[in-house]
Parts: structure tokens; C-alpha cells; sequence
């Protein structure tokens, strides 16, 4: 590749909150903290909504708004994620901070303000380098597609393209408009590749969380990319849980059974529709790594049930375990030390995918 290489600009990482959004804004030291920047009408309507009786902790906060976040009002709801985005402190496992990237360029794929990517080009790129495009969790009703940490300076050192695509939220856009939004992204990115500079047939998704369920369902289900499909040469997703939705919604504890019955309904017909497991074998993406939290079983066993599913209809998929590390992390330690096991995996797999 004709790209001159650049060291990261940055030494530190932005630390963000976990995977949902929540966690890290309403945490047991944090939830006093939050009477200065919540208001007090929405503080009370989540010791309403989720019944607290005293001063809650943190892992009761966390399972309760999981669980019931679609139930609180807007007004409520924008506080808290205005508040998620506007944290910028250090989190409590000390990852370092790396300063904010700067955005190349934006493209703009509809008419909602989240129907946008932001593009991070590489510098002193003369040939077409291929796309990685990020999508971001936060349970399908959160998240910020500006959030992405070390990642740009990362890919962009290593001959990439780095996207970041924002796509409609919950309550009012289903998880079938996320996915539909994931796939006009990548129709209006080729559309402007000649102009950015990327070659439209080398894209790679990678995605968290939330981002990981419609990163592999758009690579499963081709209705959703339509004619772009093709350009998808791998997937990377980094520990999602929704592969197998209905198979998660049986297993499911209480809190977990809401949390997706709220997004993919009861109807098992929708939820075997919106997995993607259901669509393997049809025309899939070719190459797949799924990441997962070692100790996080619910995440390993849908990332090995999938791979296996690829590998046997001809693609090939591998699930690998990253130790050392929890759900929110997996993501935003990508491309620094803390995070080499993910960071040294992903670019294997890229390294093998895009040469």
C-alpha cells in the first residue's frame, strides 16, 4: 500500500461509558453527583420507575434502566443521554485519554440528524485503501457515533479508511429502520468513494454491542445492503449478545427478557427475522471474527453458535475470547496498549481479509 505511515497523534484514551450508555452515568458514587446535572424531576421519575427505596447502587441502577429505559419519558431520557455524552472523565479503570479525532469529512444519508457518517481519510493516501466502518452500541436506543476513542488514528496508521455511521434510535425507529440505516450508509459511502478516495469494494464492519447485532444481520440479510452487499468483504464484532435472538430471549433472565423483548418483541417470527443466525447460509458477508469477553457467557455462546453457522455454509468465521477486560472496554481500548489482544486480533483478520 502507498500510504506513508503516521505514529497516533494521541497518548491517552477517551473514556466513555459502558456499552448501554447508562452504567457509567449512573454509577453508586455518580448517582449524588448526577443532583447537580440531572434534573430533579427526571431523577425522580427513575426512583418511580424503577422503585428505589433509598439510595440505589450501581448494579441496580444499571439492571433497572437497562431494562425499563424505553419506559422513561423524552425529556428524561435526552438527560440522560445528554449527560452519557457529555462525560469525559477518566473511568474508573484508568484508561488513559486520547484526545478526540478530527473528522475528515461527513456524509449525509438522510434526513434525520443521525442519518450521517463521519470519515477519518489517512494521511498521504494515493491509492484506494479499503473502509472500515464502525457501528456503535448502546442497546439500540443509545450510543454516539462520535465516540470512537483511538480507533481513527488507529486504522488510519495501518492503511484504512476508518467511517463511523450513526442510524435511528429507539422508541421511535425500530431495529428493521437500524439496519435498513446501516445499509443506505454504505450505498451513499461508495457513492462518494471516487471523491473521498476509499475503494468501494473493500469494506469492512465492525461493530459493538447493539452495533455488533446490526453490523451481522446487514452481512446476513442482504435486503438490508440491497445491491452493496457485495462490497462487505468482512465483519469484526466485538461482544454482542444478539446473533440468536430468540435463543437469548429464552435463555434470559428477568432483567435481559425485557431488555429484549422491549427491542425485538415477542413475536418469535419477528425475532428469528432480526437474528442473523436465521439468515446464514444465504448470501453472507466472508469472513467473520467475533470477539467476545471471555467470562461473559452469554456473549460466547452466541459468538461460537454463529461461527460455527458461517463456517458450515462456506464462509470463515472464527469466535476468540479477549480476557482481561469487560463489555465496554472491549471497545474503546482498541488501538492502545490496554487493549492489544483485541487491537493484535483485529488487525490479523484484517491484515488476511483486505491484502
Amino acid at each position: 500500500m502507498a500510504l506513508k505511515k503516521t505514529e497516533s497523534r494521541s497518548s491517552k484514551l477517551l473514556a466513555m461509558i459502558g456499552a448501554l450508555g447508562v452504567g457509567a452515568v449512573l454509577t453508586t458514587s455518580a448517582f449524588a453527583q448526577q443532583r447537580e446535572r440531572l434534573p430533579r424531576e427526571c431523577r425522580a421519575e427513575i426512583r418511580d420507575l424503577c422503585a428505589f427505596d433509598g439510595r440505589p447502587d450501581r448494579a441496580a441502577i444499571r439492571a433497572c434502566l437497562q431494562e425499563k429505559f424505553s419506559e422513561l419519558s423524552n425529556d428524561c431520557a435526552s438527560q440522560i443521554r445528554d449527560r452519557a455524552g457529555q462525560n469525559r472523565q477518566q473511568s474508573a479503570n484508568s484508561t488513559p485519554y486520547v484526545a478526540p479525532a478530527q473528522v475528515s469529512r461527513t456524509v449525509i444519508y438522510g434526513a434525520h440528524q443521525r442519518q450521517v457518517v463521519d470519515i477519518y481519510e489517512p494521511e498521504g493516501a494515493v491509492d484506494a485503501l479499503p473502509l472500515v466502518l464502525f457501528v456503535h452500541g448502546g442497546g439500540w436506543s443509545m450510543g454516539d457515533h462520535k465516540r470512537v476513542q483511538a480507533k481513527p488514528a488507529h486504522f488510519n496508521s495501518n492503511d484504512y479508511y476508518f467511517a463511523s455511521t450513526g442510524y435511528r434510535l429507539l422508541p421511535d425507529h425500530p431495529v428493521e429502520e437500524q439496519a435498513a440505516d446501516i445499509g443506505a450508509a454504505i450505498e451513499a459511502l461508495r457513492g462518494q468513494a471516487s471523491a473521498i478516495g476509499f475503494d468501494p469494494d473493500r469494506i469492512v464492519l465492525i461493530g459493538h454491542s447493539a452495533g455488533a447485532h446490526l453490523a451481522a444481520l446487514v452481512a446476513t440479510d442482504p435486503r438490508y445492503a440491497g445491491d452493496n452487499f457485495s462490497s462487505i468483504k468482512g465483519v469484526i464484532l466485538l461482544d454482542g449478545a444478539g446473533y440468536d435472538v430468540a435463543a437469548n430471549i429464552a435463555s434470559a433472565g428477568p432483567q435481559a427478557w425485557q431488555l429484549y423483548t422491549n427491542v425485538f418483541g415477542r413475536e418469535l417470527e419477528r425475532q428469528q427475522a432480526l437474528s442473523p443466525i436465521t439468515h446464514v447460509g444465504g448470501e453472507d458477508a466472508p469472513n467473520w471474527l467475533a470477539l467476545y469477553v471471555e467470562e461473559r457467557e452469554v456473549a460466547r455462546y452466541q459468538a461460537f453458535n454463529l461461527a460455527m453457522a458461517l463456517n458450515e455454509a462456506g464462509s470463515k468465521a472464527s469466535a476468540y475470547p479477549i480476557s482481561g477486560t469487560d463489555h465496554g472496554r472491549m471497545n474503546r481500548e482498541i488501538g492502545i496498549e490496554p487493549g492489544a489482544a483485541q487491537t493484535e486480533a483485529i488487525d490479523a483478520f484484517l491484515e488476511a481479509v483486505l491484502s
